[in-house]
């Protein structure tokens, strides 16, 4: 978790610059520096945006470890059935010759 605050952290900082730039190059007529501006703009916005997903991947993983220790026969049996219709879609056709 502290890693995607970090990150979220970072892609906030990086969109800031990017405004920043943006802004000097709008005002000096600097185009490469406008550009290079929304670059940055969509960078942080992108780090942001993964930082979110990270941290909700983290806490799904999390709360998935928590019901497999708390009822691992339930898990076991979910993992048993899972199995069996993958390998009945993938393996159970008869393959003709």
């Amino acid at each position: 978790m502290a890693d995607a605050v970090e990150k979220k952290g970072d892609g906030l900082l990086d969109e800031a610059k990017g405004r920043l730039k943006d802004a000097a190059g709008g005002l000096t007529g600097d185009a490469k520096l406008q550009a290079e501006g929304k670059i940055d703009q969509l960078s942080g916005m992108a780090q942001q945006e993964f930082a979110d997903l990270y941290d909700d991947a983290e806490t799904s993983l999390e709360k998935a470890t928590a019901f497999v220790q708390d009822r691992p026969l339930i898990s076991l049996g979910f993992a048993i059935l899972v199995g069996t219709v993958l390998g009945a879609i993938f393996f159970g056709r008869s393959r003709k010759k």
